[in-house]
């Protein structure tokens, strides 16, 4: 089977190897569509931990090939994704739910063989069907699914008003998943108007540019925001989130920053304001949740994908991916 490989920080290759074998309790799935993530460009740059050489790729849909002989959920055919999270549930976190925080975690396209393959495997447990949503759309059930994740963190409040700095396809799933869950008012920020205009296509109350933002935001929000979002993991960005937060409000750090990053913060004014911090890392049990939205029609994700490419093409749509000033969500297609 064809393959797009990251052999060590900073190399890209395209490998045949042969069709992996499921093991018992494992399911084979030929991939129809994966998701080029901002962390797979962090696995490119070594600036995120992982196993090299490596098969990328944790955003992924397609059909079942094959089955272990101990699977009895699922038969060959089936439209599936799959929770790329694989916990222990062993472990204490495991056994207080906090699967996403396990101390024996492995990820699928992180530590082990991901979806950047004609074929990946998925233990029966992390595999979800997705009827008849498209495998365009099922290709974005893992990042939105992370999305609730933090969702479900925060606990937004009917009527929040919210501020969220970064509006690519994070940034516009965050958007959307924060109206559904009852806000009332979301102002959007990026450096790129044709980010903006998509995110106001999807519902954003108020798109601003980066330039722009400080002195009308204070006009919009005079003390502040209920909930400000980085999605952008730029720490001076994270930095820029206090400056706006209202007493009582919420500070979610959703985009990834690197390891070695830091960011300042007064913790007086934490203090003084009763601000609360958040962190929210990949999913818990979120699937279920993502497949009903998009399902539904809630959250809508075929605006976000701006590139499609075949597997042969992987070097250069891990290149659209970073480096392209229009680009939005780059998945990889299977015909």
């Amino acid at each position: 089977m064809l393959t797009g490989q990251i052999s060590a920080p900073g190399q890209i290759l395209l490998s045949n190897i042969d069709i992996p074998e499921p093991g018992p309790k494992d399911i084979l799935i030929k991939v129809r569509r994966a998701g080029i993530c901002g962390t797979d460009i962090h696995i490119l740059h070594g600036s995120y931990p992982a196993q090299y050489p490596l098969i990328p790729g944790h955003e992924f849909s397609g059909t079942i090939e094959m089955v272990g002989t101990s699977v009895t959920r699922f038969q060959p055919g089936d439209r599936v994704t799959a929770d790329p999270n694989i916990a222990c549930n062993r472990c204490e976190n495991c056994q207080k739910n906090q699967i996403n925080q396990c101390l024996d975690w492995q990820g699928i396209g992180i530590t082990r063989a991901g979806g950047f393959a004609d074929y990946v495997i998925a233990p029966e447990g992390n595999v979800y069907p997705i009827g008849s949503i498209s495998f365009e759309e099922g290709a974005f059930i893992e990042p939105l699914a992370c999305v609730i994740w933090g969702i479900q963190t925060i606990r937004p409040t009917i009527g929040d008003r919210t501020l969220i700095f970064g509006a690519g396809p994070m940034g516009c799933l965050i958007m959307q998943s924060l109206k559904a869950a009852g806000a009332t008012e979301v102002t959007i920020v990026d450096r790129l108007p044709s980010r903006l205009k998509k995110a106001a296509s999807l519902g954003a109350d108020h798109t601003l540019l980066t330039e722009e933002a400080p002195s009308v935001l204070k006009n919009l929000a005079p003390h502040g925001f209920d909930i400000v979002t980085d999605a952008t993991g730029s720490p001076s960005v994270v930095e820029s989130c206090f400056q706006y937060v209202r007493a009582r409000g919420k500070v979610w750090l959703f985009g990834v920053c690197t390891p070695d990053a830091k960011a300042s913060f007064s913790p007086y004014e934490v203090f003084r304001k009763d601000l609360s911090i958040f962190g929210s890392y990949a999913v818990n049990r979120t699937f279920n949740e993502s497949i009903e939205l998009l399902r539904s029609g809630t959250v809508k994700v075929r605006p976000l994908l701006s590139h499609t490419l075949p597997l042969e093409d992987f070097a250069a749509a891990m290149r659209v991916a970073e480096h392209d000033p229009k680009r939005m969500k780059v998945q990889l297609y299977w015909d």
